[in-house]
């Protein structure tokens, strides 16, 4: 596996099978594992084509696998960049870290996409669907089971 991020918040490695692998760490771990995890649940039923898939979602390691989404972007025009982040709003979510370090290009078909959803906003109206799994007073989530996506 190649790491391709290592920050206080989160460890990302990219697998040689090309599945994404973050596990978070710092401050609000537990809360910004579960935003992710229920905007990438709410991103896939609304059939946001743009965004990585969640694979599988590990609540006692606070970690996600999901699709790869391309490589990341070093420069984007600032119109782009905006077009691209409104784009997302109309499925209901406002990224909240618009910044290029969040957009890839996926080579394939040729489309920018959005990545890194942990500080992100479900918007209102947007019939959210998908509840974030309860969390117990010691800070770990009160289910064990892992939630994978279909």
């Amino acid at each position: 596996m190649l790491q391709i991020k290592d920050t206080l918040r989160a460890t990302v490695y990219l697998s040689f099978d090309g599945r994404v692998l973050k596990t978070y760490r710092g401050h609000q771990a537990r809360e910004r594992f579960d935003n992710e995890v229920r905007v990438l649940k709410h991103l896939e039923a609304r059939g946001c084509s743009f965004v990585p898939r969640l694979l599988e979602a590990d609540p006692e390691r606070l970690r996600i696998v999901t699709t790869n989404c391309g490589s990341r972007v070093e420069h984007l025009d600032a119109a782009r960049q905006k077009e691209l982040f409104d784009e997302l709003e109309q499925f209901g979510v406002r990224h909240d870290d618009q910044d290029v370090r969040n957009v890839t290009y996926r080579q394939k078909d040729g489309r920018f996409c959005l990545i890194d959803f942990e500080l992100s906003t479900l918007l209102p109206g947007s019939g959210v669907t998908t509840p974030v799994p309860p969390v117990s007073s010691d800070g770990s989530s009160a289910t064990s089971a892992k939630a994978v996506a279909p």
